[in-house]
């Protein structure tokens, strides 16, 4: 019972995440003068990927639209690992643990090029994954 908790907490804090990183790409305005120079440059800039036009803006936008929709399927997953871990399911080890071990490299990125929130969120989300899937059936 307390992996099934431990997961759907998971879920919930991964929600937040995906809820903070999508308002705070899409709201984000650089402070400096340069900085707003190249993402007007992103904006303009633009390039022909087969028989379609691109700015590197759409690329930026879409890439980090792409981790907002990657972090909604990992609350999803948790929170199916919780009902999974309720019910008593043998799956549950396995798929937590390659849930966690997909968690380690988004962790190094946020230590190598992101924020305190971000960091924060992520060894949360990381040890609430390691823990739930620890104390899952065998």
């Amino acid at each position: 019972m307390r992996s099934a908790i431990l997961f759907r907490i998971t879920a919930v804090v991964f929600l937040l995440f995906t809820v903070g990183h999508t308002f705070g790409f899409l709201s984000f305005r650089p402070a400096s003068s340069e900085g707003l120079a190249v993402l007007d440059a992103m904006n303009r800039v633009h390039f022909t990927d087969g028989y379609r036009i691109y700015s590197y803006g759409d690329w930026y936008r879409g890439f980090g639209l792409s981790i907002s929709a990657a972090q909604l399927f990992s609350a999803f997953l948790a929170w199916r690992l919780g009902s999974m871990a309720k019910q008593g399911s043998k799956d549950v080890r396995p798929l937590g643990w390659g849930l966690f071990a997909w968690q380690i490299p988004g962790l190094v990125l946020c230590f190598l090029y992101f924020g305190i929130p971000p960091m924060v969120l992520g060894v949360i989300v990381t040890a609430l994954i390691a823990g739930a899937t620890a104390t899952a059936p065998r």
